[in-house]
């Protein structure tokens, strides 16, 4: 059967679920139930979104404690995981630092703006006590940022190989999550693109399964006095990060490769003995424009 491409909006990203399907109708068909998932995970943990867990999670800040369902217990179980393997460089309480930092113009944050938010960034300051939680700061706030594209896409993968999908793969915006190799069994092949050259593959990965997944300085960042600042920030300082370009890894699950790559970049220039301690495939570009991989340098681009 060929292979049809269904795209869709979903997290302020171009998304696609790719499958074999004879008609394009068909594949629709196929794919919705992918799709409804990831919308349904964007409008349960999206901080943007007012009647969002996360967004009463926030609302009651300082103040009250919120019941959460199995669900959002699992994903705080997991960052509390990724807290503590990131030595507290990956905190999805340092989303409050946004607050400082607009991306979307050349002008930097007074040190003054930054420090003030930094007694709110802190998971270690989070209470949790059976299936309830609370933020103790009023202006202290969680964001599922970190991981909610690749979690939402690792849901959808797995939903769609349920309902009988056996080739194809779920792509938000670049972060990848494979349900089974081409139709007639080869790999896919997936680009990952270069950090500083838009129409350019830094290299491809040949993948059936698994996830794939970027973190990078070159979606979202500003130039100010030739300086480039990216929207990764150092829970601790609350500054960008600066060592890496981008860090793309593979890993059985998308929402664990994308973690390991932010990790990495968050590390700065302990990402590096961090990634190989992992066990994961990687390929990584450093600030110098080096390129290193799991198996030997590569020619840099």
């Amino acid at each position: 059967m060929p292979v049809q491409r269904i795209p869709f909006a979903a997290m302020a990203c171009t998304c696609e679920v790719v499958l074999d399907a004879p008609t394009l109708a068909d594949a629709q068909r196929l794919a919705q139930p992918g799709i409804d998932e990831v919308l349904r995970v964007e409008r349960t943990f999206s901080r943007y979104r007012a009647d969002s867990v996360v967004s009463r999670i926030n609302a009651a800040a300082g103040a009250d404690w919120v019941d959460c369902d199995a669900e959002i217990q699992s994903l705080l179980n997991f960052a509390d995981q990724m807290h503590q393997q990131s030595s507290g460089a990956f905190d999805i309480t340092s989303g409050v630092l946004r607050r400082a930092w607009n991306f979307g113009q050349a002008q930097l944050p007074s040190a003054e703006q930054v420090d003030a938010l930094l007694p709110l960034v802190g998971w270690a300051q989070v209470q949790r006590e059976g299936a309830r939680i609370r933020l103790p700061r009023a202006g202290m706030a969680l964001d599922f940022g970190g991981f909610g594209k690749e979690y939402a896409a690792d849901r959808a993968a797995a939903l769609l190989v349920q309902t009988g999908v056996q080739h194809g793969y779920v792509n938000l915006g670049g972060d990848m999550r494979l349900m089974g190799p081409k139709p007639d069994g080869a790999p896919w092949v997936m680009g990952i693109r270069h950090p500083r050259e838009s129409q350019q593959l830094l290299a491809t990965q040949h993948l059936s399964t698994g996830g794939l997944a970027t973190s990078g300085d070159y979606e979202r960042f500003m130039l100010v006095d030739g300086q480039r600042y990216c929207h990764l920030l150092n829970p601790r300082t609350g500054w960008p990060v600066n060592h890496w370009r981008t860090v793309s890894v593979t890993a059985p699950l998308a929402v664990l490769a994308g973690c390991v790559a932010t990790i990495a970049m968050l590390l700065e220039a302990d990402g590096l003995a961090f990634l190989h301690r992992s066990g994961h495939a990687f390929i990584a570009v450093d600030h110098t424009g080096q390129c290193v991989t799991d198996q030997s340098l590569c020619t840099p681009p």
